[in-house]
């Protein structure tokens, strides 16, 4: 039922820009925090961005020194990264997240992951 479907990703050269769209459907997206991490290898995965169900609250890495920016259009249930000032040390797979909770139950679900790759 639950689908978070990327797109976006690809291969881009240092300094350009690449947007990436999360599309999801099953459950109530204007109730969920979305957000967008990357895969470090070896690693945990590492937050990028966060938005609030609203759209009016937004976290940041400081690793990506303000280069990237996300937004949702809850009426597309749709979020976005758009990433600007590329480097290649951002190539990763970057993964769409929804996180929800009740006073019971934590909800999480996770996007396939998209894969940006930054190289001359």
């Amino acid at each position: 039922q639950v689908q978070l479907v990327e797109s976006g990703g690809g291969l881009v050269q240092p300094g350009g820009s690449l947007r990436l769209s999360c599309a999801a459907s099953g459950f109530t997206f204007r109730s969920y925090v979305m957000s967008w991490y990357r895969q470090v290898p070896g690693k945990v995965r590492e937050l990028v961005a966060a938005i609030n169900g609203a759209g009016t609250s937004t976290n940041y890495a400081d690793s990506m020194k303000g280069r990237f920016t996300i937004s949702r259009d809850n009426a597309k249930n749709t979020v976005y990264l758009q990433m600007n000032s590329l480097k290649p040390e951002d190539t990763d797979v970057y993964y769409c997240n929804a996180a929800g909770r009740t006073l019971f139950n934590e909800y999480e679900y996770w996007g396939q992951g998209t894969q940006v790759t930054v190289s001359s």
